[in-house]
């Protein structure tokens, strides 16, 4: 069968450009852009094809030219062809099929012959099946050392690229928050489609090449990310609706690295975490001057922010104490119940600290040189959305908290909890104090907790425990855990993914949790150790060959904790 792994790739690359020029519905979609607001007949030319199908005739091509080009790793190349334009043709055709009422809409109905979704989902399959035909191959790597100009313009390129197709992404079927029953299609369709070409460039070993390239010039690479970020709300992403949204995401991945020190680094299940948030914008509420705030004072931004982080870290470490005596299981049980019981300390108002169910409202808003954090901007004869400064904001705290991480990471305290968190026992008999290090831990993630609640709060101008209930803590664990336990990008990643997809699947009703969910489950089971991995996570759950090596890059020879536990040192 090996034999016919070209010609099946060869002709179902064929079938999927076909199938993109061919009629998909026997009804006219004018609704909305999909895509837009066409009849999905045929068109003059291939090239004036449009969004998904577009998409598809990329991909066909790319299968042929794949097919034919000599490649070291070809086989995971056209695995991700195959994989993207399977992805892009089923979606489409299901939905066609829901919105037009049923299998006719998509087949032969009113004299109208419409199978360009089947011949598109049939030919991605073949080309698929064609692709796991093939034999195997060793994985490319690629990892020359080039000027440090030029790696440096190649990681500008790179991140600037990076930036556009992930505003591309969001924004694909022209999401600006309006309800839309073509948002939900058209988004996983350029999902699809950007998950293919990352995917390619994975197999080839490029983004390798940039990730390694990253580490040799990090400091570079940090002030290119930071100003990433500062340029979105100069894209198709700087709306009211989508500065909300990434506001959002900025102060829950912030809250995620902090918990990353706790999960990620030093191994210690917390099910309570959001509690710690939650104090934090509590405490900078009762300074901020509201009506509603227990104590009448109003402290500035900065020094009520630094106040709530200290408060947060005391209860911290209040709550790493009993970590002396548990671990695994039962710690998770203690969190749990410390995140109960601070809700229902906030819910029932005890010392009028908290609002209860009135919750603390008109919390007042930031200002900057007379500008409102939450007015609107004008730089450069460029109209920013409102909420902008609440955005640079937080994305200022969320470099801080990054710059946070990384040093504890790597010193020798960091080092440390990497040991506590693979065999506790070995740590201590290797001389490390597990006990104050997994109290200070504790302290360290829940004072970077504090600092974003006491933001969070402003941003939203009340503080509420409804903001802070059990599922938000399952939610940032997940970010850590999806996005790369230990790794900065990671936790990033995780909360944006958490807390994007949501949202752009909203179109699909009561179905979205069930994707969103299905969607998690297969991250898990192809990516275990994370979307972004550490390297000691990359070590334990890489795949292994038959010969017992790990076909990962990389190869720790000697036990994990053992090794952190030399270099913390007593």
């Amino acid at each position: 069968m090996k034999a016919m792994a070209r010609p099946l790739i060869i002709v179902g690359s064929i079938v999927v450009i076909i199938g993109a020029l061919l009629p998909w519905a026997t009804f006219v979609l004018n609704d909305g852009p999909y895509p837009d607001k066409a009849t999905l007949e045929f068109f003059d030319a291939p090239f004036g094809l449009s969004s998904f199908r577009l998409y598809l005739e990329i991909l066909g091509l790319a299968g042929l030219v794949f097919c034919f080009v000599p490649l070291r790793d070809k086989i995971r190349v056209l695995k991700a062809v195959g994989w993207g334009a399977l992805g892009v043709a089923l979606i489409n055709t299901l939905f066609i099929i829901g919105d037009g009422g049923g299998f006719g809409a998509v087949t032969v109905a009113d004299g109208v012959t419409a199978f360009g979704g089947i011949a598109a989902v049939i030919g991605a399959a073949v080309l698929l099946y064609g692709a796991f035909q093939l034999p195997a191959e060793p994985k490319v790597v690629i990892n020359p050392k080039l000027p440090f100009w030029a790696e440096w313009l190649i990681l500008l390129v790179a991140f600037v690229a990076l930036l556009l197709l992930i505003t591309e992404t969001l924004t694909a079927g022209g999401h600006s928050g309006v309800s839309d029953p073509y948002i939900g299609p058209l988004f996983l369709s350029y999902l699809s489609a950007a998950g293919a070409l990352l995917g390619v460039l994975w197999a080839v070993g490029v983004t390798k090449w940039i990730s390694d390239m990253s580490e040799r010039h990090r400091i570079f690479s940090i002030v290119v990310l930071v100003a990433c970020a500062v340029a979105v709300p100069f894209t198709s992403l700087g709306n009211d609706y989508w500065m909300t949204i990434t506001a959002n995401i900025g102060v829950y991945a912030a809250t995620a690295i902090g918990l990353n020190i706790v999960v990620g680094l030093a191994g210690l299940l917390d099910l309570g975490y959001v509690a710690f948030m939650g104090i934090g914008a509590f405490v900078a509420a009762n300074l901020s001057g509201a009506v509603a705030a227990e104590f009448g004072i109003r402290l500035p931004f900065l020094l009520a922010a630094i106040v709530a982080g200290i408060v947060a870290g005391l209860f911290g470490a209040i709550v790493g104490s009993p970590t002396l005596r548990v671990r695994g299981d039962y710690l998770a049980i203690v969190t749990l119940a410390f995140g109960e019981i601070f809700v229902r300390v906030s819910q029932n108002n005890i010392g009028g600290l908290t609002g209860g169910s009135n919750a603390i409202p008109n919390i007042p808003d930031l200002s900057l040189f007379g500008t409102g954090f939450n007015d609107s901007l004008t730089i450069g004869g460029v109209q920013l959305p409102s909420g902008v400064l609440y955005y640079f904001l937080i994305v200022v705290l969320v470099a801080l908290v990054m710059f946070v991480f990384g040093n504890l990471k790597n010193s020798r305290i960091g080092r440390a909890w990497i040991a506590i968190r693979e065999d506790e026992d070995v740590a201590r008999a290797m001389g490390v104090k597990t006990g104050k290090l997994k109290i200070l831990a504790f302290m360290t993630g829940a004072t970077l907790a504090g600092l974003a609640g006491a933001v969070f709060a402003h941003k939203l101008a009340t503080a509420s425990y409804d903001s802070f209930q059990f599922n938000q803590s399952v939610t940032l664990l997940a970010a850590v855990i999806l996005g790369g336990m230990g790794t900065i990008p990671g936790a990033v990643l995780g909360a944006a993914l958490l807390f994007v997809l949501p949202e752009e699947l909203r179109q699909f009703s009561d179905y979205r949790l069930l994707f969103f969910g299905l969607a998690l489950v297969v991250i898990m089971r192809f990516r275990p150790q994370g979307l972004i991995a550490d390297r000691h996570r990359r070590a334990e759950l890489a795949d292994q060959d038959v010969t017992g090596e790990s076909l990962d890059d990389t190869v720790i020879k000697e036990p994990v904790a053992v090794a952190g536990a030399k270099e913390a040192g007593a």
